[in-house]
């Protein structure tokens, strides 16, 4: 019991019991996607021939580095994609993203995005707002198709908005909204509908907090080119760093003189004894997702029996590790924040506030106390002070740590009478 280890309210322990009981269907499900993505990525790695040899430290210029090569072999063929790039000098996901819009795009060409606006730090990257090397400021030109106001994508709109765009962005996430993230079939209807409109558009996916969730990843089901973060789910919570971009092996190219420099692209880049962590999160990412996305399940549950809005419901089929809870005041959101906090396996004694954090528009207030400095797969909570003062959760490598630390967020909650007891 959490009770027996931390100062727990009767109260909120008792409903701790009672909302876990309510996830035994949605726990099944999420174990049995997690076995099919665990052999599938078992699988990529016995048909590539993985070694010892490929954990193997390159340096300088990283010539003929094979732990580089095989391991994008092996993250394509668990993508379901014809190649991929899988590095850890890819600072974070933004930046594997943006490698991919420098990548795709040229002067004068239009892109446009198919799921309303996107993430805050993409906005500077396009030039939604002013920032200096943005892709407006090379010349392209960008449109956004809006959500309907269900805030479900506008499939009748995509025809006319990809009419004259190379590429068609479409983020995965909900990113700071109370959308739905879309599933794999939502994106394999608008792909579609884009494609038939436009047979020549690139449809370019942003994967973030998606991968393993479900059973197929969107270049399996039309996306000619997606990207993401190690230290979000396919990273295991073990990778240090890195990101990835995974499609068409033309495309995955392009990219690769993006990241490094035209006429060497991915044939350059040391790997600097990364390698084993990048195989080795990988190998555990399945699992370690499953227990994110039944961290989320759990808190959607606790925090419904509570009476705060969730977003998605706990039944709700997942499609990404994020979990959204309304609280309604920036007070509410920094209980909720500084509780997660306190069942962090590391710095658990800070206590987080809201900040001018770099690339948002709004002060954010951040929890996350990982072993990987920014890691959203460990148990994380984050949210700009905005209306609807909601908490994004994300993360859990393990399920009763994640538990533990959402069930904290409502102790903290209690404390400073934000849960009123019946």
């Amino acid at each position: 019991m959490i009770s027996d280890f931390f100062n727990i309210d009767p109260y909120i322990q008792d409903l701790a019991v009672k909302a876990e009981k309510k996830c035994k269907e949605p726990f099944e499900r999420i174990d049995e996607i997690a076995e099919y993505n665990a052999c599938k990525v078992l699988a990529s790695f016995i048909e590539n021939g993985v070694s010892e040899s490929h954990f193997t430290e390159s340096t300088g210029y990283g010539y003929g580095d094979r732990g580089r090569e095989v391991l994008d072999k092996v993250f394509a063929q668990a993508v379901g994609a014809q190649d991929a790039l899988v590095r850890h000098n890819f600072v974070c996901g933004t930046h594997a993203i943006t490698t991919a819009l420098f990548g795709l795009l040229r002067p004068g060409d239009l892109m446009v995005s198919l799921a309303g606006k996107p993430y805050d730090t993409l906005e500077e990257v396009i030039g939604i707002r002013e920032s200096s090397g943005s892709l407006r400021e090379f010349g392209v030109k960008y449109k956004m198709l809006d959500l309907l106001p269900d805030a479900t994508p506008d499939f009748d709109g995509i025809a006319d908005a990809v009419q004259g765009a190379k590429v068609a962005h479409i983020q995965r996430s909900r990113g700071y909204s109370l959308r739905e993230s879309l599933s794999i079939s939502q994106l394999e209807k608008m792909i579609n509908l884009a494609k038939q409109a436009n047979p020549d558009i690139i449809v370019f996916v942003d994967n973030c907090y998606g991968e393993f969730v479900e059973k197929k990843e969107p270049t399996q089901v039309g996306a000619d080119i997606m990207a993401g973060s190690l230290i979000k789910n396919p990273g295991g919570g073990i990778a240090k760093t890195g990101g990835y971009i995974a499609g068409r092996h033309d495309l995955v190219e392009e990219c690769s003189y993006r990241l490094t420099c035209p006429g060497a692209g991915r044939e350059v880049g040391c790997t600097l004894g990364e390698n084993r962590s990048m195989f080795l999160g990988l190998f555990h990412a399945p699992t370690v997702t499953a227990s994110a996305v039944k961290t989320a399940v759990f808190t959607a549950a606790l925090f419904d029996m509570l009476g705060y809005p969730v977003y998605p419901a706990y039944d709700y089929p997942r499609t990404d590790i994020i979990q959204a809870v309304e609280l309604g005041s920036e007070k509410g959101l920094t209980a909720f924040c500084q509780g997660v906090q306190k069942g962090a396996p590391i710095d658990a004694f800070v206590v987080p506030e809201a900040w001018d954090m770099p690339g948002y528009e709004s002060k954010v207030i951040m929890a996350a106390g990982a072993f990987t400095l920014g890691a959203s797969i460990e148990l994380s909570a984050d949210g700009p002070m905005r209306q609807p003062y909601a908490a994004w959760l994300q993360g859990g490598i393990t399920y009763p740590s994640g538990k533990t630390g959402v069930v904290l967020a409502a102790q903290s909650m209690l404390e400073q009478n934000l849960i009123k007891k019946p």
